[in-house]
């Protein structure tokens, strides 16, 4: 199934929000995402918790798919790659190298996030360019960490925002994108990740629900 996307203005710029929780950057040709926490359910397990497995394969199909959608020239990994040590197991990494396989020609570029430094440097057979943040790219500056940051506008993740919508007998949390005046904040790109930050507005923010496979703007 094609996933939905809605094209945004954010800070004078052209982004297209995807439904698979991703934004493009058109002009750039550059594919942002957050938060993808390889090998999360292989560390629980390695922990001695019992979690389904499949996030791995999942996140895979899923990047295939924007890839075939927008064919980037360019995708950014902003911050938390692997979730730790743990996720350099076989299974993951070697997903991890035939996806590579899949997408030679695609510059893949990873900004630190602080799973990152705990889980260790990648192999240099995955072609993955390491950066810190923030790393400028056209009018970005790209970052893990939501920050102001001066002469550009700053896309993040780290915070996996979700947004609450409530009626007056139930309530359900789904993933979102925040932008506000200085930085937005992407959702977890990752399927085995949660939501934290769902605390409804902050001044001049624009928010965008991740719901029933599309994205729709909250009304300010």
């Amino acid at each position: 199934m094609k996933p939905a996307s809605l094209p945004v203005e954010i800070a004078g710029q052209a982004l297209v929000l995807s439904s698979l929780r991703t934004a493009f950057d058109p002009a750039l040709r550059c594919l942002f995402v957050a938060d993808a926490h390889f090998g999360k359910d292989a560390v629980f397990r390695a922990r001695g918790v019992p979690v389904p497995v499949g996030s791995t394969a999942d996140n895979l199909m899923r990047l295939d798919i924007l890839i075939a959608e927008f064919e980037p020239a360019t995708l950014v990994f902003l911050g938390d790659l692997l979730h730790a040590r743990e996720a350099h197991a076989d299974e993951i990494l070697n997903a991890l190298h035939v996806w590579r396989a899949r997408h030679a020609a695609l510059r893949v570029v990873l900004v630190e996030g602080n799973h990152d430094r705990h889980a260790g440097a990648l192999p240099i057979t995955l072609n993955v360019d390491f950066v810190q943040e923030p790393w400028r790219m056209g009018p970005w500056a790209l970052c893990h960490h939501p920050q102001n940051v001066e002469g550009a506008y700053a896309l993040a993740g780290h915070l996996h925002p979700v947004y609450r919508i409530a009626t007056r007998n139930d309530s359900v949390r789904v993933p979102c994108f925040r932008f506000g005046p200085q930085y937005g904040v992407l959702p977890a790109f990752g399927s085995f990740t949660g939501g934290a930050r769902d605390d409804g507005r902050a001044s001049g923010e624009r928010i965008f629900l991740v719901a029933h496979e599309k994205v729709i703007e909250v009304p300010r």
